[in-house]
């Protein structure tokens, strides 16, 4: 095991590529992996935002760089994955957070294609992110943090995009047995309602969503960014295989309260 802190933080000389790293989680995530030392790759649909991120990495003096990646596109992963080997030799971390969600009717009135859109982003999204990336963290035991949703852990609506979280815990498990043998570990997160732009517009929503949370308010990308960086670094270094709700003590507190009762 390598050394768990160094004076230039945890990160340091590691590679991350954060996928969906243009805004809100993932940007959070890339700023925190930088801040601690890492190089890091920004992946994200909107190459503009990717290319913001990273332009604001490296005017910290850190090293970083934006790649263009549709996580529904296996070539444009595949090419993204290459690239940044190609750029820095290597990869060590990898936080699958791509995702989002797709507007759909009550389950009798979703049709297959509501269904296949959600699974295509929030599953088969981290797997080509995961499968691609595989071959080069396997030789430098590195590891893998994915970013699901409470909607995986329980019923909160939305059965298409829940289903695609939920599967997540599944193939997390999986990998980590798979995978652990070779030294690297794979982790989920399991994010409650976190403060980013889809809210802006919404504010009285959010207001009566935060209510249902024991610690009383949202969760801001930061406090997702925080539970990433702790798993993909050495203190973590025997974890593997977890799914880790950071969700303001929502799931502990039982459907009643969940549901606002």
């Amino acid at each position: 095991m390598r050394s768990v802190t160094t004076d230039q933080g945890r990160f340091a000389d590691r590679v991350a590529l954060v996928t969906g790293a243009g805004n809100g989680i993932g940007r959070a995530c890339a700023r925190r992996l930088s801040a601690e030392g890492a190089t890091v790759v920004v992946a994200d649909l909107d190459e503009a935002a990717a290319g913001a991120v990273a332009d604001e990495l490296t005017g910290t003096g850190a090293r970083a760089l934006a790649v263009a990646m549709d996580v529904t596109s296996a070539e444009s992963v595949d090419r993204a994955v290459a690239g940044a080997v190609d750029a820095f030799g290597g990869l060590d971390v990898l936080v699958s957070c791509a995702g989002g969600t797709f507007s759909h009717p009550p389950l009798p009135g979703t049709s297959d294609e509501d269904w296949l859109a959600n699974l295509e982003l929030n599953l088969m999204g981290v797997v080509r992110v995961v499968r691609a990336s595989l071959p080069h963290l396997l030789p430098r035991r590195g590891n893998v943090v994915s970013i699901g949703s409470v909607n995986g852990l329980g019923s909160f609506g939305s059965e298409p995009y829940s289903a695609a979280k939920a599967a997540l815990v599944n193939l997390t498990a999986n990998l980590s047995t798979a995978h652990g043998p070779a030294g690297v570990r794979v982790n989920l997160v399991m994010p409650g309602t976190v403060r980013t732009r889809v809210w802006d517009d919404q504010p009285e929503s959010l207001a009566e969503l935060t209510a249902a949370y024991p610690l009383g308010r949202a969760g801001e990308p930061e406090d997702i960014a925080a539970a990433v960086a702790f798993l993909a670094s050495d203190d973590a270094s025997w974890i593997s295989g977890v799914v880790l709700p950071v969700d303001g003590g929502l799931m502990a507190a039982g459907p009643l309260r969940r549901r606002g009762a």
